[in-house]
């Protein structure tokens, strides 16, 4: 009887938490850029046994406000961000059907106040959404720098917010590098990383390279070590540092990577200076155990990968490969990104194994757990390529859906409970199924 009253009463703890933390996310859910583990690799299948490629009749499909941010999926819902009218704009959309349960506006310029270069190719806000599965909130950060807080067991009930141009006096991006006519500001693009007790921010200021607000209250609860300016990539990735919680970022200057564990919020870990012209490093920086991959185009070309202690960054290879926008994927002793085509390296010594396909530099991709990468790129062209699991030695395509949109997929793809999402930088938005005709 002892044991059973053990066990109910765990079992009504579970179920109180879970009330108290609102929708949440199951395990196959995308609460974070690039997946449940940051990583870009999930636990679900591709769908190729089961018949669904190529896919046919979308599930739904929503023309949504504009903008590279992208779609994450938590407790059956799907939340992203838009342009739309000066507004930009939360949407809180049924993961399944494709109905809208909520949305919620602010006024935003179409671009950062600091805005230069490049606005052929982007507009609206650019940073992913970011879940928070302990709390049921949903953090999100604007073009133009708003950091907003939303309650999603409220339809988006605003907690808290603020602009951190206007608190911080963050001032324009510098030019990264000496080549003329290559400065350039995008505004603020990186995702928001929820840890701990509070969340943490790339705020780019002399007071702090990354900040850590309250989860609750927006209070600020700390500032690194390193101050100087944010850069523009995607999303920061956690680290483990010889046992120690840290998160290491992509910056204007290079590789970043903080403290975490209470006492030591914000003291610097590593530095590894990687400038490149145009400030364009986009590529979210690959993790694998205390090893970190760091690459870009421009005045680099290349790739490396680097060991992290609490003393440095070591770099251990670099090879001639490099990405400009796609974040490479680490899956099975493998590295997966695209350039001009899909490249696979050996993770271990940086040689390449093979490269093929049309996909150009804007691109995702996404390892699934039965040894297949499915691959979003160009102007909505969707594609199921063999991992080196399957296909060691030669780049092989399984099958294609090309041409879906008419604009550049920024937005990172999305797969969660046998769905994938595909959604373009004008907001197109379609959801097909993985699970077979």
């Amino acid at each position: 009887m002892t044991l059973m009253r053990t066990w109910i009463a765990l079992l009504l703890a579970v179920g109180v938490v879970g009330a108290a933390a609102g929708q949440r996310p199951a395990a196959r859910d995308w609460p974070h850029w690039r997946g449940p583990n940051r990583n870009g690799v999930v636990a679900e299948d591709s769908g190729w046994e089961a018949g669904a490629w190529p896919p046919k009749d979308p599930l739904w499909s929503a023309k949504l406000g504009i903008g590279d941010s992208s779609t994450i999926i938590a407790g059956g819902r799907l939340y992203t961000m838009g342009w739309t009218n000066n507004q930009e704009n939360v949407y809180c959309l049924d993961a399944k059907t494709g109905r809208e349960l909520w949305k919620t506006s602010y006024a935003s310029p179409r671009y950062g106040r600091h805005a230069i270069g490049d606005q052929s190719f982007y507009a609206g806000p650019s940073a992913t959404p970011e879940y928070d599965p302990a709390t049921g909130l949903l953090y999100t950060l604007g073009i133009d720098g708003s950091l907003n807080c939303w309650d999603t067991r409220k339809n988006g009930q605003k907690l808290w917010g603020f602009n951190l141009y206007e608190r911080y006096g963050v001032g324009r991006r510098p030019q990264a590098t000496k080549r003329a006519g290559t400065l350039r500001d995008y505004g603020y693009t990186c995702a928001p990383f929820a840890y701990g007790r509070g969340v943490v921010v790339e705020v780019g200021d002399d007071e702090g390279t990354l900040m850590c607000f309250s989860k609750r209250t927006g209070q600020r609860l700390w500032a690194s070590e390193a101050k100087g300016p944010a850069g523009h990539a995607a999303a920061m990735s956690p680290i483990t540092v010889q046992n120690v919680p840290c998160v290491a970022v992509f910056t204007l200057k290079g590789l970043l990577v903080t403290r975490l564990d209470p006492g030591n919020e914000g003291k610097t870990v590593a530095e590894y200076e990687w400038l490149t012209d145009f400030a364009n490093n986009i590529p979210t920086l690959a993790v694998e155990g205390d090893t970190v991959l760091i690459t870009s185009n421009y005045n680099h070309r290349t790739i490396a990968k680097l060991k992290i202690t609490l003393k440095g960054a070591t770099k251990q290879w670099e090879q001639d490969y490099s990405s400009g926008v796609c974040s490479p994927v680490i899956y099975q002793g493998h590295v997966y990104f695209a350039q001009r085509g899909l490249v696979c390296l050996d993770f271990g010594t940086g040689e390449l194994k093979w490269d093929g396909g049309k996909f150009g530099s804007v691109t995702s991709c996404v390892a699934t757990a039965d040894g297949r990468l499915i691959v979003w790129s160009n102007a909505g062209d969707l594609a199921l390529v063999e991992t080196a699991r399957r296909s060691p030695n030669a780049f092989k395509q399984l099958a294609a859906r090309t041409g879906l949109f008419r604009t550049e997929v920024w937005p990172h793809v999305a797969v969660a409970d046998g769905r994938v999402y595909c959604k373009a930088r004008d907001g197109n938005l379609i959801c097909f199924s993985l699970r077979g005709r």
